[in-house]
C-alpha cells in the first residue's frame, strides 16, 4: 500500500470527497487541489467503497446524507479499514447534531453548510499539518474505534466540542471551566486521544485532593532524604506524563507559592524534584480545569495573572446539563447500554428531561447505572431516584424530601415582610402592642414596619366605619 502521510513535505495527500451534490462535490475538490492535494470524487457510498483500498487515504470529506446511504456508514468502513485515515463530516444546519455523533464516533471534524472558501483551506492545511506531526507509519494497521466517550446534541455542546476538535491536533495549554459533573476530565481525554500525544500516558492530577505540602512532591517528585519519610527517589506525575498530557484538575485549589513553581514548570519546559539541584527536561502538554471562575480568583489575588494567561492559551467552557437538556436521553441511554441491555420507558425519559440535574453529568449516570442495576429488563419512572421522580418546576427537593412549593417567580423579601407585619395587623385589630407581642418586636421597630411598608393605621379606620355606622 502507498504512504503519502509522512514522506516529505512536497509529496502531495490523497482526499476522497463523497457527496451527492454535484456543485458542493466539485467545490470541495477544486479548493483541494489548489491547495496541493490529490483528490478523487465519489457520488456515492458504494463509489466510494470502490476505490477506498486503491489508495491510503490521507482525508475523507463525507456529506452525512448520500441519498439512500446514512453517512455514518462510510465513517465506520473507513475507521474499521484505515483508522488512520482522517474523516471530516459535511452537514446541513439542520443535521449538526448528526456530525456531532459522527465526531463521537471517530469523525476528526465536520463543516456545517453553508460553508466557504476559507473554511475549506483552514481544513485541509490543519489536516495536513497534523500528518506531517504524526509519527511515520509504514502502513496502516486495522485497529478498534474507541468507545464514544462524548455524547450530544445540544448546540452549546455542539460548539465546545467544535473547540475540542479544533485544538486537539495542536501543543497549545487548555483550560476547561465549568461545573462540576460537566465531564472536564473526559473532555480533556479526548483532546489527548485525538492528539499526536495518543499513544504516551496521559496522567491527570486531582490537584484538590493533594495537601498543600505535598503537591509539589507528587507532581514534580522528590530526592531521597529531601523530607521526612523521602526514603528513596520519586519520579513526579509531571515526568511520567513525558512526551504525553498532564491534567492539573482543579488548579485554583493550589496555593500562589505552589502556582509560582508551576509557572517554571510550563514557561521552562522543565522541573526540578524536591530536594534536587537538578532540573529535568519535559515535554508534556498541560491541560487545566476548574469549577471556578478563573478570571473571579485572580482578581480576589487566589490564582496568579501570569499563571493563568499562560495556561488559558485555549478556554473551553462546559455547559451544565441543564443548559443541555437534547442531550440527557442519548447520555442515559450510553449509560444504560454500558450496563445492561435495558430500555426506558417513554415516562421515565419524560422524568429524567424535566428534572434540572444540580450535579450535572455525574449525577445523570450514577443515576442510570443505578436504575439500570435494579430494574428488570425496563427502566421505569419507579426505578429512578426519588429526588429525580417528586421534582416538579415549583418544588423544591433535598436529598429524599420535598420540603417547600416555590412559585416560578420569588418576591423580594421586603414584599413578603409587609404581608406579614399587615396580617398580623389586621389580626390583633390595630392594637400596636399586641401585634409587636405577636411578631416578638418591639413597638417602635413595629411602628418602622408599618410606616416602611406604607400599612394604614387600623383603628383610624375602624373608628370612621363606626362614624358611619350611626
Amino acid at each position: 500500500m502507498l504512504n503519502t502521510f509522512n514522506k516529505g513535505k512536497n509529496k502531495r495527500m490523497h482526499a476522497l470527497i463523497i457527496d451527492d451534490e454535484p456543485q458542493v462535490r466539485r467545490l470541495v475538490a477544486t479548493v483541494f487541489r489548489q491547495d496541493g492535494w490529490n483528490v478523487c470524487e465519489a457520488e456515492s457510498a458504494d463509489a466510494a467503497f470502490e476505490i477506498m483500498q486503491e489508495r491510503d487515504w490521507s482525508m475523507v470529506v463525507c456529506d452525512i446524507n448520500l441519498g439512500d446511504t446514512d453517512g455514518l456508514t462510510v465513517l465506520r468502513r473507513f475507521k474499521n479499514d484505515l483508522p488512520l485515515t482522517k474523516v471530516v463530516m459535511i452537514t446541513g444546519e439542520g443535521s449538526a447534531a448528526g456530525a456531532l455523533d459522527a465526531t463521537a464516533f471517530g469523525a476528526h471534524d465536520y463543516l456545517l453548510k453553508p460553508f466557504d472558501i476559507d473554511d475549506l483551506l483552514s481544513l485541509a492545511r490543519s489536516v495536513r499539518e497534523q500528518l506531517r506531526t504524526e509519527t511515520t507509519r509504514d502502513h496502516q494497521k486495522k485497529v478498534c474505534v474507541p468507545e464514544p466517550a462524548l455524547i450530544g446534541r445540544s448546540e452549546t455542546f455542539i460548539k465546545a466540542m467544535k473547540q475540542v476538535g479544533r485544538v486537539a491536533a495542536t501543543n497549545l495549554p487548555v483550560m476547561l471551566t465549568g461545573e462540576s459533573g460537566t465531564g472536564k476530565e473526559v473532555v480533556a481525554l479526548e483532546l489527548h486521544r485525538r492528539s499526536a500525544r495518543a499513544a504516551k500516558p496521559f496522567v491527570a492530577v486531582n490537584c484538590g485532593a493533594i495537601p498543600a505540602e505535598l503537591i509539589e512532591s507528587e507532581l514534580f517528585g522528590h530526592q531521597r532524604g529531601s523530607f521526612t519519610g523521602a526514603d528513596r527517589n520519586r519520579v513526579g506525575l509531571w515526568e511520567e506524563a513525558n512526551g504525553g498530557t498532564v491534567f492539573l484538575d482543579e488548579v485554583t485549589e493550589t496555593t500562589p507559592a505552589f502556582q509560582v513553581k508551576l509557572l517554571r514548570a510550563l514557561q521552562q519546559g522543565e522541573v526540578r524534584r524536591v530536594g534536587s539541584n537538578q532540573t529535568n527536561r519535559v515535554d508534556a502538554r498541560v491541560i487545566a480545569a476548574s469549577n471556578r471562575n478563573v478570571e473571579q480568583e485572580v482578581k480576589a489575588g487566589r490564582f496568579r495573572e501570569d499563571l493563568y494567561y499562560r495556561l488559558n492559551a485555549v478556554s473551553i467552557v462546559l455547559p451544565p446539563l441543564r443548559e443541555r437538556r437534547d442531550d440527557i436521553v442519548p447520555l442515559a441511554q450510553n449509560f444504560a447500554r454500558r450496563n445492561r441491555d435495558v430500555l426506558f420507558t417513554p415516562e421515565a425519559l419524560e422524568v429524567l428531561k424535566r428534572y434540572p440535574w444540580p450535579g450535572n453529568v455525574r449525577e445523570l449516570e450514577n443515576a442510570v447505572v443505578r436504575a439500570a442495576a435494579l430494574c428488570d429488563e425496563i427502566i421505569r419512572t419507579k426505578d429512578l431516584p426519588h429526588c429525580v421522580r417528586a421534582y416538579q418546576e415549583n418544588v423544591l427537593v433535598v436529598g429524599d424530601e420535598v420540603i417547600v412549593a416555590a412559585p416560578k417567580e420569588w418576591p423580594p423579601l421586603s414584599e413578603i415582610e409587609g404581608r406579614y407585619v399587615s396580617r398580623v395587623y389586621e389580626h390583633t385589630a390595630g392594637n400596636k402592642q399586641a401585634a409587636a407581642r405577636l411578631l416578638r418586636v418591639d413597638r417602635k421597630t413595629l411602628e418602622r414596619m408599618i410606616k416602611r411598608h406604607n400599612i394604614k393605621d387600623l383603628r383610624s379606620k375602624i373608628s370612621d366605619l363606626k362614624c358611619v355606622t350611626v
